[in-house]
Order: C-alpha cells, then sequence, then structure tokens
C-alpha cells in the first residue's frame, strides 16, 4: 500500500491494516487477503469515512500478487472512497501529468529497464512542474517469484 496526503491518516489506515492482520491470522483458516480484497476494504473504509463528513485525507495505491492465483492486481482508491483499477495508476498530482505519458507509453509486455525509464520520465515532468517537491523517489517491484522489491 502506498499513500499520498496526510501522514496521520495513513497511519491510522496502517493501522487499521494491521489489525486486519493480526485477524486474519488468529483465524488460522488457511485464507489470507489479497490485494484486490484490500483495495476494497480500503475503499469502503474511506467512503464510509466520507459519509460520516470526517474524511481520511489520503489517496493510496495498492498493489500485490494472488498467491492463489498468481494475478497481479494495481488499484487506486481516492479520499472519498472512488476507486480503479487499470495497469497503471498514480495519485494526486501525478493523477494529471503521470497518467497521460503511462497512457501513450505503457505496455504490459515492457522491460524493468522500460518501466524505470518511463517511471523516471513521469517523475521527471512532476518535479518540473512542482518545484516544492523533493527530487528523490523509492520506486517497487511487485513480482510473483520474488515478491516486492524495494529500491533504496
Amino acid at each position: 500500500v502506498g499513500a499520498s496526503g496526510e501522514i496521520s491518516d495513513f497511519q491510522y489506515i496502517s493501522n487499521l491494516l494491521e489489525e486486519l492482520t493480526t485477524q486474519d491470522f488468529c483465524y488460522d483458516d488457511g485464507c489470507t487477503l489479497t490485494p484486490k480484497e484490500i483495495h476494497a476494504y480500503l475503499c469502503r473504509v474511506l467512503y464510509n469515512r466520507r459519509n460520516k463528513m470526517d474524511p481520511l485525507w489520503n489517496s493510496l495505491v495498492v498493489a500485490g500478487v494472488d498467491p492463489l492465483r498468481g494475478e497481479s492486481f494495481i488499484g487506486s482508491v481516492g479520499m472519498l472512497g472512488t476507486s480503479y483499477t487499470d495497469s497503471h495508476v498514480a495519485t494526486s498530482f501525478g493523477n494529471y501529468l503521470s497518467r497521460p505519458l503511462f497512457r501513450e507509453f505503457q505496455r504490459d509486455d515492457m522491460s524493468l529497464e522500460e518501466a524505470v525509464s518511463l517511471m523516471q520520465e513521469a517523475l521527471r515532468v512532476l518535479f518540473y512542474r512542482d518545484k516544492t517537491s523533493i527530487n528523490k523517489y523509492i520506486l517497487a517491484k511487485v513480482e510473483k517469484e520474488e515478491g516486492v522489491a524495494i529500491s533504496k
């Protein structure tokens, strides 16, 4: 789960996910939450908070691989509980500036080098348009065999 927005709200969401994971572990029924289920759960949480007029000020990205089916998943949840899934997602300002680049150049059969190059170009465009941001970033790669790899 990746997030943009208010850090204290993201800490609240992280605590909810940790409680959910702990509860799932305690059931010991052999079932684990898939990325798709976590995405749906977060969509309901953010929508519920919006209806209470106390929204969580975060946009979230959920990515992972279903351990049973081997299917990859990537989806986004907005602060109002709106959600979508696609072969590429972005949050905040990146939704407006990066997604057009992804729509034009992203392919499902890209090599790792091509994907990293596209991400760097999208982040460069974002940095040029928002000079209050920082020019450092962390990339994460989610694969069925290797799991999650986060760059330093």
